[in-house]
C-alpha cells in the first residue's frame, strides 16, 4: 500500500483501545474505521486491503454486520457515528467488525511499521478485555437476567395500560365532588364484567354494596375484605347469599385504600 494512503492520527492509550472494543454475536470485535483509525489509514483501503486478500479473512476473523447489530451498537453507545473514517466521508455500506485474529492477520496484510506496532498494542487491549470479561462473568449475567426481567415487567405494564385506557374498560378515572351516580355506574360496569370472582376491600362497607352486587354473574365469587368498623351485618350476609351465592366476608386491618379486583 502506497505511503501517501496513510492518515495522520494521533495515539491512542490502552485503556482508549479497549473502549473500542465490542461483544457481537458472542465475540471481542472492533469496528473497521476503528482500526482504520488505529493502523492511520482510510476505512476505505482497509476494506480493500481485506477484499484482495480475501482468503486470510475467513468469517471469525471479519465479517459484516447486519442492520440490526450496527443499529443495536448505536443504539448502546452513543457516541458511536456513522463517519467511515476521521469525519471526512459519510459511510454508506454497513461496517465490518475485525476479531483478535482478523486484526493480527490484518497488520501483516498491511505490512507497515505503523501496523505491526499498533497491532501489539491492540493484542493487549484483546487480551486485557478477555480477562475482564472472565472475571466479571457473573455480574454481566446477572445484569442480562435484571434486563430480561425488566422487559417483562414492561410489557406487563403496557398490557395493563392498554386496558386501562381503552374507553370501554373505564370510562372515566376520577370523580369529583356531585359525581356520585357517575361513580356507582363505573362500579357497576366493573362488577357485570368479572367472570369469575370479584374482590372488594373497603374498611368502611356497608349493606349498599350488596345492593351493587346483586348486578353479578350468577356463577361469580364474592369475597369482602373489611374491618370491624364495617355496618354489614351476618343476617345481610346470609340473606343476600340465598339468593345471590358465594358471597364471603373476613375482617382485616392491613388495608387502607379501596380496590375491586375482578378475575384475579
Amino acid at each position: 500500500m502506497e505511503e501517501n494512503e496513510l492518515v495522520s492520527q494521533k495515539e491512542l492509550s490502552n485503556e482508549e483501545i479497549k473502549n473500542l472494543i465490542y461483544t457481537i454475536r458472542g465475540k471481542q470485535v472492533m469496528l473497521d474505521s476503528d482500526v482504520a483509525i488505529l493502523y492511520h489509514y482510510t476505512t476505505k483501503n482497509i476494506n480493500k486491503a481485506v477484499k484482495r486478500n480475501i482468503d486470510r479473512f475467513p468469517e471469525d476473523f471479519c465479517f459484516q454486520l447486519t442492520e440490526i447489530e450496527f443499529r443495536n451498537l448505536r443504539f448502546q453507545f452513543g457516541t458511536l457515528n456513522t463517519k467511515a473514517n476521521n469525519g471526512d466521508v459519510t459511510r454508506k455500506y454497513l461496517p465490518y467488525v475485525f476479531t483478535e485474529q482478523g486484526i493480527s492477520m490484518l497488520s501483516g496484510v498491511l505490512r507497515n511499521e505503523i501496523a505491526i506496532k499498533v497491532s501489539v498494542n491492540i493484542m493487549r487491549a484483546f487480551v486485557e478485555m478477555r480477562k475482564f470479561l472472565m472475571c466479571n462473568g457473573q455480574i454481566f449475567e446477572r445484569l442480562t437476567n435484571i434486563e430480561y426481567k425488566l422487559l417483562e415487567h414492561d410489557k406487563k405494564f403496557d398490557k395493563v395500560f392498554n386496558q386501562l385506557q381503552q374507553e370501554e374498560n373505564i370510562k372515566q378515572q376520577i370523580f369529583f365532588d356531585g359525581q356520585i351516580y357517575d361513580a356507582y355506574s363505573i362500579i357497576i360496569d366493573i362488577i357485570k364484567k368479572a367472570d369469575n370472582k370479584i374482590l372488594i376491600i373497603d374498611n368502611y362497607i356497608d349493606d349498599s354494596i350488596l345492593k351493587m352486587l346483586t348486578k353479578k354473574k350468577s356463577n361469580v365469587e364474592v369475597v369482602i375484605l373489611t374491618s370491624n368498623k364495617s355496618n354489614i351485618e351476618k343476617l345481610d350476609i346470609k340473606k343476600f347469599n340465598k339468593e345471590y351465592p358465594i358471597l364471603n366476608v373476613s375482617k382485616t386491618n392491613k388495608f387502607h385504600d379501596r380496590f375491586i379486583v375482578i378475575d384475579n
